[in-house]
């Protein structure tokens, strides 16, 4: 006997419903294959290179994949130990110190653009950031070491051989070659936000897109954000009390470097006395506790970092870069850290 008509319209309208439940199903099978994503994984390492600690901490889906990009980039920090050391005497770098003096150096491709862009900053400093500061650092007892307070007659014979217009660069051949003898090149200015950028930037190229790098915790890179954060949280320390944080960032894609006074220090004659030189006295700089700069390029905040404590406030604000923000934390009773408008 054939189905009456109503049954029929009951039968069809069942058809219906169960299409359009599958059809809802299929188009809903990417949300719910979202929600098992895989889950973010950590992973570290570290390496000692240009006399402190590169470390790194990243975040991915592929614990091998993640391993294997790490050791690469930290193998970069060990490449450029040997380029630009100037602790190891059979790198690049030390070549240099020990030959240019007498003769012109062929140098590689790299150090030379290196070279060229420090004279760069030099210019656009005011010779403030100065990587022939070497015989001063030397003097003050800074390099490798914790410093002592040398006799005048000392600083002034150093400062005798401190100048960046004494290095004299052939673009033609590649070569460097140092006005005067005792000329003396340091890369602490300049290594490793460098070096950071180029671990970085390894990371990036084998797909990783969460991942912290960091040079001597001084100079940093944020690549991205860890899960469920704004970005990489960051702590800036209060020079007055390094126990405390003076403030704190959260960064993504961009670089942070600091140079406060509290990093290498001694005290002599009743008076503090820190690493940061100023390579136009011949003696540390004073009036400026720390300065942090945010920037997009690990080796520009960090070469900039001394020129703007030496230099100071004022001149900072008048001359820095647009897409730079500062944090100052001055030599003022009265006047808190505080970030430069």
């Amino acid at each position: 006997m054939s189905p009456t008509p109503r049954k029929k319209i009951r039968k069809m309208k069942h058809i219906v419903v169960t299409l359009l439940f599958t059809a809802l199903c299929f188009l809903a099978l990417p949300l719910w294959a979202g929600s098992t994503a895989a889950p973010q994984l950590r992973a570290e390492g570290s390496v000692d290179a240009m006399g402190g600690a590169f470390t790194i901490a990243a975040y991915g889906t592929d614990r091998a994949e993640l391993e294997t990009a790490i050791a690469q980039a930290l193998e970069e920090a060990r490449r450029l130990n040997q380029l630009l050391s100037n602790y190891l005497p059979d790198s690049e770098w030390s070549r240099v110190n020990r030959l240019a003096g007498r003769q012109p150096v062929t140098v590689s491709p790299e150090l030379f653009q290196l070279l060229q862009d420090c004279v760069s900053y030099s210019r656009q400093s005011e010779g403030t950031f100065d990587i022939t500061v070497g015989p001063l650092m030397k003097v003050w007892g800074f390099y490798k070491g914790s410093g002592h307070l040398p006799h005048r007659s000392e600083v002034e014979a150093a400062l005798e051989d401190v100048s960046w217009r004494n290095i004299e660069l052939d673009p033609r051949n590649h070569t460097v070659r140092f006005a005067r003898l005792g000329v003396n090149i340091d890369p602490g200015g300049i290594g490793k936000g460098y070096a950071v950028d180029r671990m970085a930037d390894i990371l990036k190229q084998d797909g990783v897109k969460s991942a912290l790098v960091s040079g001597a915790s001084s100079s940093i890179y944020a690549i991205g954000a860890p899960p469920g954060e704004p970005g990489w949280k960051i702590s800036i320390k209060n020079p007055r009390d390094t126990s405390k944080t003076a403030a704190a960032v959260w960064l993504k894609d961009q670089s942070l470097s600091t140079s406060g006074n509290y990093e290498k220090f001694f005290y002599a004659d009743g008076k503090m006395w820190s690493h940061i030189m100023d390579p136009r006295t011949g003696y540390p700089s004073m009036g400026t506790l720390s300065v942090s700069i945010i920037s997009p390029r690990t080796i520009d905040s960090e070469a900039w970092a001394k020129p703007y404590y030496i230099l100071g406030r004022d001149w900072t604000a008048k001359h820095k870069n647009k897409e730079f923000r500062v944090f100052y934390c001055e030599d003022k009773l009265d006047t808190p850290c505080a970030w430069l408008q």
